[in-house]
């Protein structure tokens, strides 16, 4: 499930300086990000954790990243509890972890999509799959 959440207007301007095709990229995934249910813009990952806690598992937001190195984060209500997994954006990509799509909403389908069927194992989570 989603948990929905306010977004901020506008583009963030703590974002680092982009060539003008990554500018397009991030603007148009950043606008589509916005018109959905369940991205929380700047939105601390104690913060996230917390609203998340209450949720059942499977349950997810994304957020501005704290990391200045990434720009957005997913966080996800695990049966341990919550955590967090950066999005990064390299060469005009979103990337999380061997997926990759121009739009972070695109990112995130592929990502629900293939863990159906691949759990995904990431060090933040303890060896507890991402399904």
């Amino acid at each position: 499930s989603v948990l929905p959440g306010p977004a901020p207007p506008g583009l963030p301007d703590r974002f680092r300086m982009f060539r003008s095709c990554e500018w397009e990229v991030l603007e148009r995934s950043l606008n589509i990000l916005q018109a959905s249910d369940f991205y929380w813009g700047p939105l601390s990952v104690g913060e996230a954790h917390a609203k998340l806690q209450r949720e059942p598992v499977g349950t997810y937001l994304v957020r501005d990243s704290s990391q200045g190195n990434c720009l957005f984060s997913l966080s996800v209500r695990m049966p341990t509890g919550p955590v967090s997994l950066r999005i990064s954006f390299q060469e005009g990509y979103f990337r999380l972890k061997n997926w990759f799509s121009d739009c972070v909403v695109q990112l995130l389908e592929l990502v629900v999509a293939g863990t159906r069927n691949n759990p995904l194992h990431f060090d933040e989570m303890g060896g507890t799959p991402l399904v």
